[in-house]
């Protein structure tokens, strides 16, 4: 009776644990759908969409070195213009999206621009929509820096949210001022009553 042998012609090597998947090949058709499906999980601007695809080709082009690059990447343009046209990029909207909800998380403005300057969007783009949006937001001259400094203190447990009193006064200081808020409003955020900064937080509501 002969020994069983492996059916070579179709076996295939099984990846070994940890081992990537191979890129696929660029095509107009694997960027669009690969765009579209980023796209339904994850919001970007037209800039940080360049920037996500791009690092797809790259990883594709250094698998599949009869590809060209810079050819590659005209693709990634040209969707991403298509896309802009067809509405699925929207730095207007996106910007808008994002700013409100930083805005309710308590990012300070400098941290706000930080975060946005890094999904590719100008500085006056951001300034333009930031004071658009805290002038609509929050009309009546409300300090809004002040508000999100609140919200971060409060976040943070920190200043008039410190309960059980574990922060020291210039830890406090510090941890306001790595999140971007100047001296000035974060000593006044660190110095306000549990009261105060409640109702600062509930009218702005």
């Amino acid at each position: 009776m002969s020994e069983d042998k492996p059916n070579r012609a179709n076996s295939k090597r099984p990846r070994e644990k940890g081992e990537k998947k191979p890129p696929k090949k660029i095509t107009k058709t694997y960027l669009h759908n690969s765009g579209l499906y980023y796209l339904e999980r994850f919001a970007a601007s037209k800039n940080h969409f360049r920037t996500v695809m791009g690092r797809k080709v790259r990883r594709s082009c250094n698998y599949h070195k009869d590809q060209d690059y810079e050819e590659c990447l005209k693709l990634v343009d040209e969707l991403a213009d298509q896309f802009e046209s067809s509405g699925l990029l929207d730095d207007t909207a996106y910007l808008r999206g994002m700013i409100t909800s930083l805005r309710r998380r308590g990012l300070s403005r400098k941290a706000i621009i930080a975060k946005l300057l890094a999904k590719g969007l100008s500085s006056g783009q951001i300034t333009a929509a930031l004071q658009t949006h805290d002038e609509e937001e929050y009309p009546g001259g409300m300090n809004v820096e002040l508000l999100a400094a609140i919200k971060q203190a409060r976040k943070k447990r920190l200043g008039p949210f410190d309960i059980l009193q574990k922060h020291e006064h210039e830890k406090s200081l510090a941890t306001m001022a790595r999140a971007g808020f100047s001296y000035d409003i974060a000593s006044k955020v660190l110095e306000m009553d549990l009261k105060e900064a409640e109702e600062m937080v509930s009218n702005s509501i």
